[in-house]
């Protein structure tokens, strides 16, 4: 049996930085990924400049465009236009993005292995036995699982969600005129249904649609897409994909680790709840738990991600209860200079929402609206 310091489960966002930065370490690494890169995921792929700033280091990011102007409706109601003299966000396709991270993690000395499907992780005392779909298990002295909310490793450190929500996209190929329309700007819509938001993201020659509402809303959900994609003039368009996923956040103390084994980025259930974004706590997680494996310090990585990260999840669930209530004054403040001031800090990657916080006016007035 083939035996690592550190094996990764998953070849996105976190898996690849918990390779790159263990094998940096020095670490022996081998990434396990079911896939074959290029792969697509149902993501936005909108990079706020926490997520730049984790991988500027690494790789040249793919983007395909870079916005500097924001619409911002209510239900499609009350349009309200924003710009900047910098961008805001970088927008990226996931297969183009992952497939860069890759190639950083196997430069790095990682040895990424794809049609590797895992199918079930034991404890065997000083490391972990990786069982895989094709009879050849893998051994590592330490497990890092970035294999979504919904693998293997998830379930085996047993990770707790106080938050499930689903999200619908399609691609849609888009001729010039319409590119040209859409080049630099993203459009956000504050939905009808509690806690909802759509969004369009421009990718050069496509347009990314979708919609983000709790589970159990699967109806109204699919007929918030329909009718958003009607009303943007885009419903004759045949999209190159149409999908779907759950996201789900964490729990304020579920765990991170068992044993051997620990869970980054959808894994475990590390997202900011508002706004669902995930990318940035995937590539922070992974490079923290990569850190930590390399080490030999898996409580370490525990430790890093609740000074690290556990300020974001916070605000984020204070902004979703408030937000799930008055959406209508959310749109509203955005209407503002200092609202749109607010929101590209926090799209550049400005910790703006933690430092808002900690002033205790703002929290009693995000409690009167979460009444």
């Amino acid at each position: 049996m083939e035996m690592w310091d550190v094996a990764v489960v998953g070849g996105g966002p976190a898996g690849l930085s918990a390779a790159y930065a263990a094998a940096r370490a020095g670490a022996r690494t081998v990434v396990l990924e079911k896939a074959t890169h290029p792969r697509y995921k149902t993501c936005g792929g909108g990079l706020i400049g926490t997520s730049l700033a984790a991988v500027g280091d690494r790789i040249e990011v793919p983007a395909d465009d870079h916005i500097d102007r924001a619409t911002f409706t209510l239900d499609g109601r009350r349009e309200v236009n924003r710009s900047s003299t910098a961008p805001v966000l970088a927008m990226v396709r996931r297969e183009a993005f992952d497939h860069a991270l890759r190639k950083a993690a196997a430069d790095a000395g990682a040895e990424v292995r794809e049609r590797a499907t895992v199918r079930g992780l034991d404890d065997a005392g000083g490391h972990v036995v990786v069982r895989l779909s094709s009879g050849t298990p893998v051994a590592a002295r330490a497990v890092i699982g970035a294999d979504g909310s919904s693998g293997i490793t998830s379930r085996h450190v047993g990770v707790a969600y106080a938050q499930v929500d689903l999200g619908l996209e399609v691609e849609l190929p888009v001729p010039p005129r319409l590119r040209e329309r859409w080049r630099g700007r993203v459009l956000i819509d504050w939905g009808p249904i509690p806690g909802s938001y759509a969004w369009v993201f421009p990718k050069g020659d496509r347009l990314t649609v979708g919609v983000i509402a709790e589970r159990g809303r699967g109806e109204a959900t699919k007929t918030y897409l329909r009718r958003f994609v009607e009303r943007l003039g885009l419903s004759g368009i045949d999209p190159v994909h149409d999908s779907g996923h759950l996201t789900r956040c964490r729990t304020a103390d579920s765990p991170l680790r068992h044993g051997r084994v620990l869970v980054a980025g959808d894994a475990g259930g590390l997202l900011e709840p508002w706004t669902r974004e995930g990318i940035s706590f995937a590539l922070r997680s992974g490079t923290l738990a990569g850190a930590a494996a390399a080490a030999g310090d898996l409580a370490r990585y525990e430790a890093s991600v609740h000074t690290e990260l556990g300020p974001e999840l916070r605000a984020g669930r204070r902004l979703l209860a408030a937000y799930t209530r008055r959406p209508g004054a959310f749109h509203a403040l955005l209407s503002t200079q200092l609202g749109w001031r607010l929101f590209a800090s926090f799209c550049r990657g400005e910790p703006v929402l933690v430092n808002a916080l900690r002033h205790r006016t703002v929290r009693a007035l995000l409690r009167a609206l979460s009444l």
